[in-house]
């Protein structure tokens, strides 16, 4: 059992990321700050999804008294970023793209505990079977996948459905790697 001697706090307002948190056992807080979220374009995902969860637990620099969890989920495809739709017709246009296909997710965690940054990431392989416009349209309107990287989750109908088989982490693909959290955490207790 993890016993941590600090509180702490969840940077994100995920509802994934929360219920990982608690089926974890951890007690925590959930605060949020507003962070520019723009990358330098010459980053892979892997770095991109780092970075990005740098700078959301960077936000917290004025805090040593706390563990500040940071996290940021990247899905990429053929070197290209599909990251959370805008609206009905770039949610279509995604998971156009992940039918039929393999894609990758990466999760970048960071972790704020007395002013240092522990960043780490996790990469998943997601294999998808090829879906019609008919199953697309049922899952948008149906799941409203706006607030998902790469317009899909993979606790619901399109992860039941429509993923065959995924080569790494589950928890990653949900926007947390736990196991590897976990790890990192049992280091500062």
């Amino acid at each position: 059992m993890l016993k941590l001697s600090l509180p702490v706090i969840l940077a994100s307002k995920s509802p994934r990321r929360h219920e990982l948190l608690n089926l974890m056992g951890l007690d925590f807080s959930v605060e949020l700050k507003d962070v520019d979220e723009s990358f330098p374009a010459e980053l892979s995902p892997a770095e991109i999804a780092v970075y990005i969860a740098e700078k959301k637990a960077s936000a917290f620099e004025g805090n040593p008294n706390a563990i500040v969890i940071t996290a940021d989920t990247i899905v990429a495809i053929n070197g290209e970023i599909l990251g959370k739709p805008s609206d009905h017709a770039e949610a279509r246009s995604m998971l156009n793209k992940l039918s039929g296909s393999t894609h990758e997710v990466f999760t970048g965690v960071s972790i704020n505990h007395k002013g240092k940054l522990s960043s780490f990431y996790d990469r998943t392989e997601v294999f998808c079977r090829k879906i019609n416009h008919d199953e697309i349209e049922h899952y948008i309107n149906n799941f409203q996948p706006f607030d998902k990287a790469g317009s899909y989750g993979i606790q619901d109908w399109f992860g039941l459905t429509v993923v065959e088989k995924i080569v790494g982490s589950y928890t990653n693909v949900m926007g947390l790697p736990t196991e590897k959290l976990y790890q990192y955490l049992l280091k500062i207790s």
